[in-house]
C-alpha cells in the first residue's frame, strides 16, 4: 500500500489518501481513521467524508488551524493499525430481479451466454462491502461483484431510472437511490426507500456496512412497497 498523504482541498478541507486502488485493505484504513476521529472528536472539525481510498476531513479554520490538524492526523494514522473494528454489518436488500423491474436482466444474460436465473444467482451471492456514497444522496458504491456477469454501461443512457433500481456498470454494481438519468444496466429494483427526505436518517446505508441483495418475487415486491408507502 503506498503511503499515506494528507492533501489541502481548498482553505478548509483536506484528504487523508492511503492510496489510488479499490480494494478492502486501503478502505479499511480510512474508515479506521474515521472511526478514530468520531470517537475523539478534535474541535473544528465539521464533517467525514470516506471514500475509496481516502477520508475528505471538513474543518473550520476560525477554530482549527491546518498545521495543527495536520500534526494530529499525522500522530493518529500511525495507531490506526491498533484500532478494532466493528462487527462487519451486514444489510439485506429485497430486490425483484427481471421483468418491469430490471428490463437489462435479460442483456446481461444474453451478453455472457448465460441464463437469467444465473445472473440473478450470481448477482445476489456475495457480501458487498460499500465503499462510499455519492453521485446522489444515498448512492452506494460497492465492491465485490463477480467478474462474470461484468457489463458495460449502456451506449445511449436512460432520461429517467426508478429509485431503488439496482443496477450493473462495468464490473460494479449499485442502487439508485432516487429517480434520475443514467446508463447502468437495471437488472432489477428494491422497495426499499435509500433515501427518504422525511426519516430522521434520511439516507438508509453507510460506507462501511455490506450489503446482501435476497431475491424476491413481484408480489412480494408490490406488497412491501405498499407497506412502505403506509409509514
Amino acid at each position: 500500500m503506498e503511503a499515506m498523504r494528507i492533501l489541502t482541498v481548498g482553505d478548509c478541507a483536506v484528504s487523508v489518501e492511503f492510496g489510488q486502488e479499490i480494494s478492502l485493505e486501503i478502505n479499511h484504513k480510512v474508515m479506521a481513521l474515521k472511526m478514530v476521529l468520531e470517537r475523539e472528536p478534535i474541535r473544528g472539525i465539521v464533517e467525514l467524508i470516506p471514500t475509496y481510498c481516502s477520508l475528505l476531513i471538513q474543518y473550520d479554520p476560525m477554530d482549527l488551524r491546518y498545521g495543527q490538524l495536520r500534526e494530529r492526523l499525522e500522530a493518529l494514522v500511525t495507531q490506526l493499525d491498533e484500532v478494532e473494528m466493528p462487527p462487519k454489518q451486514v444489510v439485506e436488500i429485497p430486490v425483484a430481479y427481471g421483468g418491469e423491474y430490471g428490463p437489462d436482466l435479460v442483456e446481461v444474460a444474453r451478453a455472457h451466454n448465460i441464463s437469467e436465473e444465473e445472473v440473478i444467482k450470481l448477482h445476489s451471492e456475495p457480501e458487498y462491502p460499500i465503499y462510499m456514497l455519492g453521485f446522489v444522496a444515498g448512492f452506494p458504491y460497492l465492491g465485490g461483484m463477480n467478474k462474470a456477469i461484468a457489463t458495460p454501461r449502456k451506449q445511449s443512457p436512460r432520461l429517467k431510472i426508478e429509485a431503488g433500481s439496482v443496477g450493473i456498470a462495468g464490473e460494479q454494481t449499485g442502487i439508485y437511490s432516487v429517480e434520475s438519468p443514467g446508463g447502468w444496466q437495471i437488472i432489477g429494483r428494491t422497495p426499499l426507500k435509500l433515501y427518504d427526505v422525511n426519516r430522521n436518517e434520511p439516507v438508509l446505508l453507510k460506507a462501511g456496512q455490506y450489503i446482501k441483495f435476497k431475491p424476491i418475487t413481484k408480489e412480494e415486491f408490490r406488497a412491501m412497497e405498499n407497506e412502505h408507502k403506509g409509514n
